[in-house]
């Protein structure tokens, strides 16, 4: 009951933004953006999402031998494509991955390993997303100028500050008391820490993965420019560039479907700030969301493939 209620809100939260963005943009309007799609960009952009995959599933294998567990390549690359299907199709967008984390933890005796591999894979990529997201801010000073405006055009009661301090504390006081009565509490945490160091920060390795999840992120950023000339958008690529970042970074937020609505309403937002046309943004986010859709099907190949032999154990080191 609680995951289909949570599976409900998500539902009813992607189609609530997606119905805002449409109500605040002309349908007609963002129609128009489609008239001249150019098939041979919407390929070229389906076949970068290949190496986006192999270079993941790489990048994952690296952080699952780093904490002591055997992944081959081929089954690193058949389980990422898996976990990205399911993220496309499960609320939250996490779903495929903590899928992704227990079927490796059935075949490897370490389940915790498994699963921090497969955090701290995430986290690597979200971390270099979070870098190049602010190198974008700091090169699209109207951004920033914007998003000022409109905290600075929100102004906060003394009331609603009391309100906040007070729930400060009282989430305080409570992460104190069940600290208190979990005397094992830490542990996991140090053992997170430990393959964070080994599998993250060790010498030898931050350099793959930094250079991997920087990589990632460019396929990211180049499927959105390749959408941008699927639909024949004007605007340059070199301003293009540095606007999608904080798109993706929005999609990083586990309140909906596959990122729906979170995308559309936060390139709507972007494009305004940057005085660009806001339906050019919706529809070039609408474009990319379709297209990693498509590019996540050999997932539910895999998937079919699963729901035949449902008692074979996936062969992690085959």
């Amino acid at each position: 009951m609680n995951q289909g209620f949570r599976f409900a809100l998500r539902a009813l939260i992607t189609v609530a933004l997606l119905a805002t963005v449409f109500w605040q943009i002309e349908p007609a309007a963002l129609a128009t953006q489609f008239d001249n799609l150019r098939y041979s960009w919407l390929a070229a952009a389906l076949a970068l999402t290949v190496p986006q995959v192999v270079i993941s599933a790489w990048r994952w294998r690296l952080t699952a031998g780093c904490v002591g567990l055997r992944l081959s390549m081929k089954t690193a690359i058949r389980e990422y494509y898996l976990a990205t299907f399911l993220n496309q199709v499960l609320p939250a967008g996490v779903l495929g991955d903590a899928h992704r984390a227990w079927r490796h933890a059935r075949r490897d005796h370490d389940s915790a390993a498994a699963w921090h591999a497969v955090f701290i894979e995430r986290f690597s990529g979200q971390l270099s997303l979070a870098l190049v997201t602010l190198i974008a801010l700091w090169q699209t000073p109207a951004l920033i100028d914007g998003m000022c405006r409109s905290l600075t055009a929100m102004p906060i009661s003394p009331m609603q500050s009391a309100l906040l301090i007070a729930a400060l504390l009282l989430l305080l006081a409570a992460g104190r008391r069940w600290a208190g009565r979990s005397p094992n509490l830490f542990a996991p945490i140090v053992r997170l820490g430990s393959n964070l160091r080994r599998s993250l920060l060790a010498p030898g390795v931050w350099p793959a993965q930094f250079v991997s999840s920087l990589l990632v992120v460019a396929s990211y950023i180049g499927v959105f420019l390749l959408c941008a000339r699927a639909i024949d958008m004007g605007t340059p690529t070199a301003e293009l560039l540095w606007l999608v970042p904080p798109v993706l970074m929005a999609m990083a937020l586990p309140l909906s479907i596959a990122g729906w609505g979170l995308r559309e309403g936060a390139a709507a937002v972007v494009w305004t700030l940057a005085g660009l046309p806001a339906q050019q943004g919706v529809a070039l986010s609408l474009c990319y969301g379709v297209l990693v859709l498509v590019s996540s099907l050999p997932g539910a190949l895999v998937l079919a493939f699963c729901a035949r032999e449902p008692h074979q154990r996936p062969d992690m080191a085959e």
